[in-house]
């Protein structure tokens, strides 16, 4: 039968052990655990870093997507005599389907809305992309036009993309 460890031998275990009565072990102990923790905290930092630059890099790249799409929509008007004499095949391509898009846009009943300087802005057709003072303008005069709109049985698809009068700037009384 085991004999069970009365409070004085317990005692005596604990200060014969070497480890507990150096107190150095226990400082080299507490900078072991330090260091684990300091570790575990770089890693955990590490990764998340690495998360984030792939976030970005993702971001980055559909960013550069919807850039690239927006040139190639407006390749005509971006191409230059020289890529015209360069490269007239190309260009005659992208004219081609251009016409061939506003045809097929014609046969399923969609108009394009095409506002000139001048025409009253109409928030039904047109969204106003910025707002500036010109003289001789009335305010709410379209003028200038960035993009055309489109409608379908008169329901609008997208709005004509415009800039809008102020007005014009006050006359000084005299």
């Amino acid at each position: 039968m085991a004999k069970s460890k009365n409070r004085h031998d317990l005692m005596e275990e604990i200060e014969g052990d070497p480890f507990l009565d150096d107190p150095e072990a226990e400082v080299a102990e507490a900078e072991i655990t330090e260091e684990a923790v300091v570790a575990d905290e770089t890693a955990a930092l590490r990764a998340e870093i690495a998360d984030l630059k792939d976030r970005l890099l993702r971001a980055l790249g559909a960013l550069a997507q919807v850039l690239g799409i927006g040139e190639r929509d407006r390749a005509l008007d971006n191409a230059t005599d020289v890529v015209r004499e360069t490269a007239p095949g190309l260009v005659e391509g992208i004219e081609l389907t251009r016409r061939e898009l506003l045809n097929a846009f014609e046969r399923n009943k969609i108009q394009k809305v095409e506002p000139r300087p001048g025409e009253r802005f109409d928030p039904k057709l047109h969204q106003a992309m910025f707002e500036a003072p010109v003289p001789g303008t009335k305010a709410g005069d379209i003028i200038q036009v960035m993009s055309p709109g489109f409608t379908i049985a008169d329901r609008l698809l997208r709005p004509a993309q415009v800039g809008v009068s102020a007005g014009g700037p006050a006359m000084p009384s005299a």
